[in-house]
């Protein structure tokens, strides 16, 4: 791949990211009244968003040995215990991930 090739492919995921960005603002414009069905989703999306990276972050974890699920079940009441002592969510998860990295880096090697 050449640098022209990758100048341009940064350039289109760049300029197809920000359309889709900007395009609800453009859709819903301040003259427009927002549908239903939108704020419902907007309402029920992060909870069903947050489940599914639960699982795709649990899914592999096997309960062979204590060493293998320990690390993520801590985490897990970790940032659980964060996340409704602060109500910060991105507190949360990066306290979870630095705390996981520490675990099975360092304590369950």
């Amino acid at each position: 791949m050449n640098t022209l090739h990758s100048i341009v492919l940064i350039l289109v995921v760049a300029g197809v990211t920000m359309l889709l960005r900007f395009l609800p603002f453009a859709a819903f414009s301040g003259r427009r009244r927002v549908p239903e069905y939108i704020l419902y989703l907007g309402s029920v999306l992060p909870y069903a968003i947050m489940g599914m990276l639960i699982v795709y972050c649990l899914r592999s974890v096997q309960f062979t040995a204590l060493s293998r699920w320990l690390p993520s079940a801590i985490c897990v009441a970790v940032v659980a215990a964060l996340h409704v002592w602060k109500r910060n969510t991105i507190l949360s998860i990066v306290c979870g991930t630095v705390l996981y990295m520490i675990l099975i880096q360092t304590v369950f090697v």
